[in-house]
């Protein structure tokens, strides 16, 4: 789903020298026109524009791939694409986030910088320095508490779905929270790719990485309605220190 650090995983994917990611491919110009068609045909092209253009990188590409965000129609037609995946060999990377709540503070305030544009004028949603970040974080969103729990359970219950259907393909579960706090996981990732282990590095900054009481302007009410529910801890802020 989106603002659950794909961007950065990718980014850590395309470091190394036998992998190549092509970023979102399904993205929001393309929504009017998708159905299965287009989207098997898309696919192809991806693989396609990594073959022609393999030559150029001096080194064998082992893994190729594009990330796919859950509402862009994967589950929407998952009988076909589980047969394409089957009949290809494709392998799945599912990237999820446990924190549903930080994940709300960023998709937030990535929309709220969409209009805002508050870096010379451009809107951002990686930086590549801390001051960025900083004024990116600056920006404190007011939470709709009436339907938050709503809206996790639902968040929630999407992800679920989607393990189920793809239960069939070859898949890895992985969590941003887990790659923040444990690089191994980064080795377990090479290995289900099948490509030799090496460091991996990125040159994106985390953005928000202050405590959530100090980045959710209506907190306090926040707290209040997130206390006593199954996601009371989201509130804790531990995988950040």
């Amino acid at each position: 789903m989106q603002r659950s650090g794909s961007g950065w995983f990718e980014t850590l994917l395309n470091d190394h020298p036998n992998i190549s990611s092509h970023g979102e491919i399904f993205h929001r110009g393309s929504m009017q026109e998708r159905n299965l068609n287009f989207i098997k045909r898309r696919i192809g092209e991806v693989y396609n524009l990594d073959y022609n253009s393999s030559a150029a990188k001096n080194v064998c590409t082992s893994a190729v791939g594009f990330k796919w965000m859950l509402n862009q129609g994967a589950l929407e037609y998952h009988k076909e694409i589980i047969s394409y995946f089957r009949k290809r060999g494709v392998s799945v990377i599912f990237l999820l986030r446990r924190n549903l709540l930080r994940r709300l503070v960023s998709i937030l305030a990535n929309a709220y910088d969409r209009e805002a544009k508050l870096i010379n004028g451009t809107h951002k949603s990686h930086v590549h320095s801390k001051q960025e970040a900083a004024e990116l974080a600056a920006f404190k969103p007011t939470i709709k508490e009436d339907t938050l729990v709503d809206s996790f359970r639902k968040a929630v219950e999407l992800s679920q779905n989607a393990l189920k259907l793809f239960h069939g393909t070859r898949h890895i579960v992985i969590y941003y929270e887990d790659l923040v706090k444990n690089k191994k996981k980064l080795d377990q990732v090479q290995e289900f790719l099948g490509v030799r282990i090496v460091p991996l590095k990125s040159n994106q900054v985390k953005i928000h990485i202050q405590p959530l009481s100090d980045q959710i302007r209506n907190w306090d009410s926040v707290n209040k309605t997130l206390r006593g529910t199954e996601f009371e801890d989201f509130l804790a802020d531990a995988e950040y220190i």
